[in-house]
């Protein structure tokens, strides 16, 4: 059986990054990780940072707006080389742009993306890609391979009344090149996403419906809390741990 390629999102650890936070996943035998997309002179230390913990970086997330000029790309995609991550984490909204404008700027950053190996996996937000529809109408009018959907199983309620991330995940399948694990209570634009487990996120099905795609990842853990809570360091801490506890109950970790 293919091993799923399990990544952490380092924002999970809210104000309580950098070295403990790579200590810590270090302690939880991760391996992979999302991170903010370095600067180019802070690659050489980010990349010893990981190194020294055991980790590599599986997708950067880096900025987005549509509205820029596209050639902005051009120097993020070059620390992405450098650093050897093929995989770009966006979110782009259309916002006051007209749809084909969006779709053309999109195209154009998958174009320069291509040139340096890299894939742009756009996140679920409105208004291009909340949904398996609306995302697969997104990348057909883009019509470029290096533009792909992040299925988000947690903004898939935040965006969307009466969905199921399970469907989604058979319907967008053939279109991700990557999948955020996040939980929630399936509430409409409800700001709720606790540890893995804790929520209505059926994820033993979500990555059944991507294997039978072929897909095994990056899958990466997001925790983004819960609206008025307030954790120590502690507590952050044993919120991913028990998120990838519950991935490892499952038999998908």
């Amino acid at each position: 059986m293919p091993t799923n390629i399990i990544a952490v999102n380092l924002a999970s650890y809210q104000r309580f990054g950098g070295d403990a936070a790579y200590a810590h996943l270090e302690s939880q035998r991760v391996r992979h990780v999302e991170i903010g997309l370095p600067a180019p002179e802070e690659v050489e230390v980010v990349q010893s940072r990981l190194r020294d913990h055991g980790l590599s970086a599986t997708s950067l997330a880096c900025p987005c707006e549509l509205a820029d000029d596209p050639e902005t790309l051009r120097p993020r995609l070059e620390v992405g080389r450098a650093m050897g991550v093929p995989l770009f984490f966006i979110s782009a909204k259309a916002g006051d742009l007209p749809k084909p404008e969006a779709y053309r700027r999109l195209r154009r950053l998958a174009e320069l993306a291509d040139e340096f190996g890299i894939t742009l996996s756009l996140e679920t937000h409105p208004d291009l890609a909340e949904n398996a529809t609306e995302a697969r109408a997104t990348l057909h009018a883009v019509g470029h391979p290096r533009l792909r959907w992040n299925l988000d199983t947690a903004n898939l309620s935040y965006y969307n009344h009466n969905i199921d991330a399970v469907e989604q995940a058979r319907r967008g399948a053939d279109l991700v090149a990557s999948v955020h694990l996040k939980d929630t209570n399936g509430a409409y634009a409800c700001w709720w996403f606790p540890a893995l487990g804790e929520g209505v996120v059926n994820f033993a099905g979500v990555f059944e419906a991507f294997a039978e795609r072929g897909f095994h990842g990056p899958y990466t853990l997001e925790i983004e809390g819960v609206q008025g809570e307030t954790l120590d360091e502690a507590a952050t801490q044993q919120r991913v741990a028990k998120s990838l506890r519950h991935l490892r109950d499952l038999g998908l970790a």
